[in-house]
C-alpha cells in the first residue's frame, strides 16, 4: 500500500502521485509533523444558514429514509457546492450535542474519494464496471449510514435497505443476505461495524452449509468498508484469509465519514484528495501527534457552536479546510498508525499507558473477541487501567490451563509492561452499543467503574 506521507492525490476518479516515493525522509517528516502554514479558524455556520431541505440527523432519532433521498436529490444535484446538505447531531448524553454541518461539496468530495481509491486498487476497475450500489445495514442517523444514501444518489442507483434498519429486527446472517441477493450492480458496497462482521463471520463457522451462502455473498461486494469501532487483528486476518474486500476506514462525522483507508496487513492511507498532519503534543505519546485532517471533504463546523468550531475547524493559506481530530497518531513509510483518543492516555501512578495499546493486547488473544479499555479514578493510583471483553462464540475456552483472564493479564505484562496490566477485567456477553451500532462508551465506563468500586 502506498504511504500516506509520499502521496497526494487529486481528482474525482483518478489518483495522481503528485511527489516521487524517493522523498527525502527528514524533509518529509519535517513537513507532515507540522501545522499547515497559515491555518487560522473559521466561523460556526449559523442556524440561519440551513434551508428547508437540508437534511438533519440525530443519533436518538428515527431517520426518514425516504425523505433524506428526496431532500438530497434536490441538494446534492444543486450547482452550489456550499449548499448546507446534511445535519449529523448529538444525543448529547455525554456532553454538549453537536451538530455537524457537510456541504454538497463535502459529501461529493467524500464520495469521489472512495471512487478514487477503488479505482486505484489493481484489478478492481479493469474487471468490474457499472455505477456502484450500496446495501445499506447501518442507522441513516449515523453518518456512514446517511452517506450510503448520499453516495447511491450521487451514483444515480438505488440503495438496498437491511430489514434490521427499517424493521424491528436485529442484524443477522437472514437479514443479510436478503438483502444482498437483492443487489442487482456489478459494483456493490457496504458500511459495517466490526460486531456486524463478528457476527456474519461466526455463524459462518458455527454454519458450514450457511457459512459458503455467507462468504460467498461478503467476497461478491467491490468493497466493505469497516469503521465506527476499532477491528481486532484477528477479525481482519480472518477476513484476509477468505480474501474478502475488507477496507478498515478512519474518520468521522466532521470528515463526512471515512477519508483514510487500510487494507490488512497495512496502515492506513489519505484517499485522493485527503491531505494528513500529525502534529507534536506535549501529551502525545512519543513519537506521535495530533491528527490533522484537511480537504474539501471536511465539515463547514458546528452549527452555531463558535467556540467548538474555532478549536477545531482552519482554514490555510491555500483555503484549504482543516479538521483537528481528537486522535493521536504515528505516522512512518507505511503510513498512519491511530493510537486512540487524546482523552484514552491514561495516566496511572504517573506514567502514561495508551488504552489502544492494551485493547490490542488484550484483542491478541484468540478467545477475545474485542475488548474496550478505560481509566477510573483510584486514590492511589490517580487512575486504575481497566477493561472489558467478549468471548469467540464457539472457541471461548482458554487454550491454557491457566484461568483466561490471568492469562490476559499476563499477555498486557508482557507486551507492555506491568504498569499497563488491567487492574479489573470483565467479561461481558455483548457490549451495550449505541443507537448507531458503535460501542456505547459512556456505558462500558459505568459498568467498569461500578465493578472496580465494589471490589
Amino acid at each position: 500500500m502506498r504511504s500516506c506521507r509520499s502521496v497526494t492525490r487529486t481528482g474525482r476518479h483518478t489518483p495522481t502521485i503528485s511527489k516521487p516515493f524517493a522523498v527525502d525522509s527528514a524533509v518529509m517528516s519535517e513537513q507532515l509533523m507540522s501545522l499547515p502554514s497559515g491555518l487560522r479558524p473559521v466561523r460556526a455556520p449559523g442556524v440561519d444558514s440551513l434551508r428547508p431541505d437540508t437534511v438533519r440527523v440525530y443519533a436518538d432519532r428515527p431517520a426518514d429514509i425516504p425523505a433524506m433521498l428526496a431532500a438530497f436529490e434536490r441538494s446534492l444535484n444543486s450547482a452550489d457546492r456550499d449548499y448546507p446538505a446534511l445535519v449529523v447531531g448529538t444525543s448529547g448524553s455525554t456532553g454538549t450535542p453537536k451538530q455537524t454541518l457537510l456541504s454538497a461539496g463535502a459529501l461529493a468530495a467524500s464520495a469521489s474519494a472512495t471512487e478514487g481509491y477503488f479505482a486505484g486498487i489493481s484489478g478492481v476497475s479493469a474487471s468490474v464496471s457499472g455505477a456502484a450500489q450500496w446495501l445499506l445495514a447501518l442507522p441513516a442517523h449515523y453518518v456512514a449510514g446517511a452517506q450510503v444514501l448520499a453516495r447511491s444518489v450521487l451514483a444515480g442507483t438505488s440503495p438496498v435497505i437491511a430489514d434490521s434498519v427499517t424493521q424491528n429486527v436485529s442484524f443477522s446472517p437472514t437479514v443479510f443476505l436478503s438483502a444482498a441477493h437483492a443487489l442487482s450492480s456489478s459494483r456493490t458496497f457496504i458500511s459495517l461495524v466490526p460486531t456486524q462482521l463478528h457476527k456474519l463471520l461466526e455463524a459462518a463457522d458455527s454454519d458450514p452449509t450457511l457459512g459458503s451462502e455467507i462468504h460467498a455473498a461478503l467476497g461478491s461486494f467491490t468493497g466493505i468498508l469497516l469503521g465506527g469501532a476499532p477491528a481486532s487483528a484477528a477479525l481482519l486476518a480472518q477476513a484476509s484469509e477468505l480474501s474478502l474486500p475488507v477496507v478498515t476506514t478512519y474518520g468521522s462525522a466532521e470528515s463526512a465519514g471515512g477519508c483514510l483507508y487500510a487494507r490488512y496487513p497495512n496502515d492506513l492511507e489519505a484517499l485522493p484528495g485527503v491531505q494528513l498532519r500529525c502534529v507534536p503534543e506535549d501529551s502525545a505519546p512519543e513519537g506521535a501527534g495530533r491528527i490533522y485532517l484537511g480537504g474539501d471533504h471536511i465539515a463547514s463546523g458546528y452549527v452555531g457552536d463558535e467556540q467548538r468550531t474555532a478549536e477545531h475547524f482552519f482554514v490555510d493559506s491555500q483555503g484549504t479546510r482543516w479538521y483537528r481530530t481528537d486522535d493521536y497518531g504515528a505516522l512512518s513509510t507505511h503510513g498512519l498508525s491511530v493510537l486512540g483518543r487524546s482523552d484514552d492516555v491514561i495516566i496511572s501512578g504517573g506514567i502514561k499507558i495508551s488504552a489502544s495499546a492494551v485493547r490490542q493486547a488484550l484483542e491478541g488473544a484468540p478467545q477475545v473477541r474485542e475488548a474496550f479499555v478505560a481509566g477510573v479514578p483510584d486514590a492511589r493510583w490517580g487512575s486504575a487501567v481497566v477493561a472489558a471483553y467478549t468471548k469467540v462464540g464457539a472457541s471461548g475456552a482458554s487454550s491454557t490451563a491457566e484461568p483466561l483472564e490471568q492469562h490476559l493479564s499476563q499477555l498486557c505484562t508482557e507486551q507492555l509492561g506491568a504498569h499497563a496490566r488491567p487492574k479489573l477485567l470483565v467479561a461481558l456477553e455483548d457490549f451495550p452499543v449505541t443507537s448507531t451500532g458503535k460501542p456505547d462508551r459512556a456505558a462500558l465506563i459505568g459498568i467498569l467503574t461500578e465493578r472496580y468500586r465494589a471490589q
